[in-house]
């Protein structure tokens, strides 16, 4: 019975979202105020409604009701309790059941806290959140129903794939679409500006915020996609370029660019036409990434779904809010004024410079991605396009934005003075100039380039810091006027420190652990050692055991280095019950200086087993870098003139013209 109040509170969603869809909008279009009100409780009452599904359909997994079709498929009645829950999403069904709570719940937030928001532009924004939702609950309940029944039931289900059984994948994959669907505000806001046809700064200061908690979300959600890459698969690293990593890495590379963008048209009404596009193309490739992953056109570890059919619904999706917001983006953009001038060596400037280096990357990646899917159609033949590509032409992509970054908040706005502002940063480029030289005294080994990589995440950090200090007048006011000032630095400006702090120590990690991996590959018996990048790992055996719905053998590594204790290792091969695939765990020591990385691979002939070890220096650094990230972001979104949005309208606003 609950099953079918899921799925009847399913079908009230589709027709509470066709019903906000055209009710505001045309309330905003001939200014009814009663027919705009009722954005705001059909918002409310299609996020409880998707609510109601979602735990319905959760509470069948939970129980193990198998006359669920989707229950069935994806979960077993021995799966640890979390990995019931977490098998809501670990398919296909469910995850798009996720999806459209998300983008539901983001509706409510707007008609709940945007209370400072003009009428008509709220009757719009919520209105085309509402046919976003209307689109992809069409696209559930006609192709992808997650309350089909089968009759008879099973006496047990087929459980979940054992690699996404993982306390990690519990978590990833609601962050990841937080950050994905929360982009559709950004595109609700730049279509109901287009429809209203009024854009200023006024406007920026309203998108920015839900822009930003999208961006924290997929921040943190591609952080724990990598680390769990990293040491769930075995194969020691932590991004690969695969397709539907890519999928969620271009809506951030967009993302980015859109925030700061939105920040130069909120201080300076500049960039207006940009930042529209922007927020068109950023949600654009979060829809291109749900087809990536759920049609079966590229092959990936990650993807959802193979049916072509739902291929074909989500591209009819895409094509429709990509192409009819573009449309009406090139009807409005004749009309929509340039803003304010800036000289090219301003703050300005280099949050252009910014999103040029942004938005290429992400074409750059976008042509890697689709690259192989075009030319099979084109010539039938099959190519894979992977990392030697991306690291060709995504890294050098990135060494002139890293560079420019400590720079830019320095600059002031309108026009700046590069020189000035070289001097301020002195101190960080002394601090990385001493980064190189004590990195070739001590190793010489790994790529000549990498001390400089390396000391470019350490520029970026103390740049970070110098701005800090030069703001709040560190070293040339006294001690009174200094914690003055630090205390009443607004929250988004320490936000902008830890963001940009944790660049530099995401950098730092990358190319440490890119450019100094050591690995050993070699088959062991026990009672055999292996060196490793000064650790000794004695091989003690394998032995069973039986985990809550796995089998397992398990080995022992005792580690020491210069003779001395250090660790016991033990990585495993499982053999899950239901459904009976293999995976592999590694074992880990973890330290700040690098993980030292075993797997344990098959058994050989003669009690032997391959085993692969690797030491990962500074690889803690990336997942630190970019949890800083998302705390800088939390920081700046907690600041009041974020979250109260623009208190009046903007002084010099420029209207296109209304048709």
């Amino acid at each position: 019975m609950i099953i079918e109040f899921g799925h009847f509170a399913l079908i009230l969603a589709l027709l509470v979202a066709a019903f906000q869809t055209v009710v505001p909008a045309w309330g905003a279009r001939v200014r009814d105020a009663r027919l705009m009100a009722v954005a705001e409780p059909a918002a409310v009452s299609q996020f409880f409604l998707l609510l109601i599904a979602f735990f319905a359909l959760m509470h069948a997994y939970v129980t193990s009701d198998f006359s669920v079709a989707n229950v069935a498929i994806n979960s077993h009645s021995t799966k640890p309790l979390i990995y019931k829950m977490s098998g809501v999403w670990g398919n296909h069904e469910g995850s798009m059941l996720l999806w459209v709570l998300i983008l539901a719940l983001f509706g409510a937030a707007v008609a709940v806290f945007g209370n400072n928001l003009p009428s008509t532009l709220k009757a719009n924004v919520l209105a085309v959140q509402a046919s976003i939702a209307w689109a992809f609950l069409l696209f559930i309940l006609l192709t992808s129903d997650p309350f089909v029944r089968m009759i008879p039931a099973p006496a047990d289900g087929q459980g979940l794939n054992p690699i996404l059984q993982d306390p990690a994948l519990s978590f990833h994959p609601p962050f990841l679409y937080t950050g994905y669907v929360g982009f559709s505000i950004a595109f609700s806001f730049a279509i109901a500006a287009l429809i209203e046809g009024r854009i200023d700064a006024a406007w920026a200061r309203w998108v920015r915020p839900w822009t930003l908690a999208a961006w924290m979300f997929l921040t943190i959600g591609i952080a724990m996609g990598s680390w769990w890459a990293y040491y769930e698969l075995g194969w020691g690293g932590w991004w690969f370029w695969d397709p539907v990593e890519n999928a969620s890495f271009m809506p951030w590379l967009a993302g980015t660019a859109l925030l700061h963008s939105a920040l130069v048209m909120e201080k300076r009404e500049a960039l207006k036409v940009w930042t529209i596009l922007l927020a068109i193309l950023t949600f654009s490739l979060s829809l291109m990434g749900a087809f990536i992953v759920r049609s079966g056109v590229l092959t990936s570890v990650h993807s959802f779904a193979v049916d072509p059919e739902r291929g074909v619904f989500i591209l009819a999706i895409m094509v429709l809010f990509t192409g009819g917001g573009l449309a009406l983006f090139a009807l409005r953009a004749k009309d929509m004024r340039i803003g304010g001038l800036f000289a090219p060596i301003s703050r300005e400037g280099s949050l252009v410079l910014n999103n040029l280096l942004l938005v290429t990357a992400t074409a750059t990646v976008l042509i890697g991605t689709l690259y192989p899917l075009i030319l099979e159609g084109v010539t039938g033949d099959k190519i894979s396009v992977g990392p030697p590509f991306f690291n060709m032409t995504f890294g050098p992509l990135m060494l002139p934005l890293l560079l420019a970054l400590p720079f830019g908040p320095l600059l002031a706005w309108k026009r700046g003075d590069l020189l000035a502002v070289g001097q301020r940063l002195m101190f960080a480029a002394v601090a990385a100039l001493f980064v190189v030289v004590v990195i070739y005294a001590v190793d010489h080994r790994g790529p000549w380039m990498a001390p400089f990589g390396i000391a470019l995440g350490v520029f970026v950090m103390a740049g970070a810091i110098t701005e800090w200090a030069s703001r709040i007048k560190l070293g040339s006011a006294s001690r009174e006027e200094v914690v003055r000032r630090a205390v009443n630095l607004p929250r988004s400006s320490y936000g902008t420190l830890l963001a940009h702090f944790g660049v530099g120590l995401m950098v730092v990690g990358i190319v440490g652990t890119s450019a100094y991996q050591s690995e050993r590959i070699l088959v062991m018996k026990p009672g055999d050692t292996v060196s490793i990048a000064g650790y000794d790992l004695v091989f003690k055996g394998a032995a069973p055991n039986r985990g809550p719905n796995y089998r397992e053998d398990i080995a022992r590594f005792d580690v020491t280095r210069g003779g001395a204790p250090v660790t016991t290792l033990e990585p495993s091969k499982r053999l899950y019950d239901a459904p009976p695939q293999p995976t592999t765990e590694a074992g880990i020591y973890a330290s700040w200086a690098g993980d030292l990385y075993v797997v344990m691979g098959d058994e050989q002939q003669g009690d032997g087993y391959a085993v692969r070890a690797y030491f990962n220096p500074l690889v803690r650094f990336i997942w630190l870098g970019t949890l800083i990230m998302f705390f800088g972001g939390g920081i700046s979104l907690s600041d009041r003139r974020l979250r109260i949005g623009a208190p009046m309208k903007s002084r010099r606003a420029h209207p296109i013209a209304a048709e």
